[in-house]
């Protein structure tokens, strides 16, 4: 369907649209565009636009600009969060509902989605009230709703609210990684488009301007990957895209080397051009590819906080334990950072806290005391960010015995500084996520991130590194490669191991 037929059917009185897209082929623009033009016709409520990542919140608060109040732009999550924290008493959860959530490695918030989902369908009065609140409701990327949270949209269907619905089967990142868990979401998918009114977006917009080779190549690479066929790279490959092959010399797992030629070929591409996303799978290789590359490119830490999260929960099972304190900073550095080990300064700092500081010394030592000192003084939250502030001026000075110590997550490492000027951690950490959601950052012109952070973000040259198993034949890693593959307009490296790549990727 051409675009402006898709445009006609957004602004139609079908109750339910749903639009399927490929990245890059306008989906943003169309659900930012209907936005805009309905927005002033609204006679009440707000228009509410739902997506799964801050980073799209960013961009359709870029293109949706002059709606003001008449425009309210959130995560899916967000909503439920929200709701549950509206009706919590009803839900059995604490009034912070978000706080909550984040114990347990974010599981929580799985339960408020479906006590969410309970509530709504259990009490539809709720729903209405919602939909008169929201009467329009636009969800971008809805492959990545849990079961739940389709729920809860459905809900708010049914109580009124009129739907627009885009999504992309595969990119599917954020739900379950199981076969079984995938057929569900298919199935789900398939039947939403069954009763409502539909159509397809197929122009490659993002490559309009920049290597339109590059586009159609990903678009047919985006038909073998639903089709359970290997990716093929041509000998003579498209017009922007590139191929590397070097083999990771490095024999620790989760870590990242390489040597000789297939450094320099990496190298001259990475620090190429004025914007680079380098993208790969793990967060252990973030990190041994932040080492890799000297940290002359930062780390994109997206929204969530998933180390800051354990830190305020180990700030409160710890709480008035100067030793637990000690551990949890230990912990948490290990998380954000490299140099501050248990061996290199973690041990003395836990001895310190032990002595209670008795012993005169003078160095690096001295300082590691100075520490520990914030510790016992105020064995919490207030106390550890005060350690983290001095231990921030020891790398600014480049004390002796600190040279070595790199903090890779600033704005995390930041957060957890700032804990110290609220009364509880937990109180803290509510604030500090709910200013990071209103601000939403943009990544730096050179990056270095996961696939799933960089989920919503477009670069014009990227590079995934490296294409080898974790890239498996499951359908989730066929979404999470095609989701890197489709973030560049421009130019895309691949780096690929000459022996036991990834099954997805077949060189022709």
């Amino acid at each position: 369907m051409s675009d402006a037929e898709v445009a006609s059917l957004l602004r139609s009185d079908a109750p339910l649209v749903v639009i399927e897209a490929p990245a890059g082929c306008g989906k943003t623009y169309q659900g930012a565009s209907y936005a805009k033009d309905i927005v002033g016709k609204l006679a009440r409520g707000r228009l509410l636009i739902l997506a799964h990542t801050h980073a799209a919140c960013g961009v359709f608060g870029e293109r949706t600009r002059g709606g003001g109040s008449k425009v309210e732009i959130k995560t899916v999550t967000s909503l439920t969060v929200e709701t549950a924290s509206a009706y919590h008493g009803a839900l059995g959860i604490p009034p912070r509902a978000e706080t909550w959530a984040w114990k347990n490695g974010g599981k929580g918030f799985e339960e408020i989605a479906r006590k969410c989902a309970e509530l709504l369908t259990r009490h539809p009065m709720i729903a209405q009230a919602l939909a008169r609140r929201y009467p329009i409701i636009i969800c971008d990327e809805h492959q990545d709703c849990t079961g739940d949270q389709h729920a809860i949209l459905m809900a708010l269907h049914r109580g009124g609210a009129k739907l627009r619905i885009f999504g992309d089967p595969l990119q599917r990142i954020f739900t379950g990684k199981k076969a079984k868990e995938a057929r569900e979401d298919a199935e789900r998918w398939k039947s939403l488009k069954g009763a409502a009114a539909c159509a397809e977006l197929d122009f490659p917009h993002r490559w309009k301007d920049g290597s339109r080779d590059l586009g159609a190549w990903i678009l047919k690479a985006r038909t073998a990957l639903l089709n359970n066929q290997p990716l093929k790279i041509p000998q003579d490959l498209p017009a922007g895209l590139n191929v590397i092959v070097a083999d990771n010399s490095s024999p620790a797992p989760g870590q990242y080397q390489l040597n000789g030629s297939a450094r320099k070929a990496v190298d001259a591409v990475m620090f190429s051009g004025k914007r680079m996303m380098v993208l790969t799978t793990r967060n252990d290789l973030v990190r041994s590819l932040t080492a890799f590359t000297n940290r002359r490119i930062g780390v994109w830490e997206g929204h969530t906080r998933e180390a800051l999260s354990e830190h305020v929960e180990a700030m409160v099972a710890g709480n008035d334990k100067p030793e637990a304190i000690g551990e949890a900073l230990i912990a948490f550095l290990g998380e954000v950072g490299a140099g501050f080990s248990k061996s290199s300064h973690g041990n003395r700092l836990l001895q310190e806290i032990r002595d209670g500081c008795s012993k005169a010394t003078t160095g690096k030592p001295a300082a590691i005391q100075e520490m520990a000192k914030s510790i016992l003084a105020e064995p919490n939250h207030v106390g550890c960010a005060q350690a983290l502030k001095l231990l921030g001026d020891f790398i600014e000075r480049k004390e002796k015995g600190f040279e070595d110590v790199k903090i890779d997550h600033k704005a995390e490492f930041g957060e957890a500084m700032r804990l110290g000027l609220y009364i509880t951690a937990e109180e803290g950490f509510a604030e500090l996520t709910r200013r990071r959601a209103h601000f939403r950052r943009a990544p730096p012109n050179r990056v270095l991130s996961t696939i799933h952070k960089a989920k919503g973000l477009e670069c014009a040259n990227a590079m995934v590194i490296p294409c080898d198993k974790a890239f498996s034949d499951t359908y989730y890693s066929r979404c999470r490669l095609y989701v890197a593959l489709s973030r560049a307009s421009d130019t895309l490296t691949l780096v690929l191991p000459s022996t036991n790549g990834s099954p997805l990727l077949k060189r022709g």
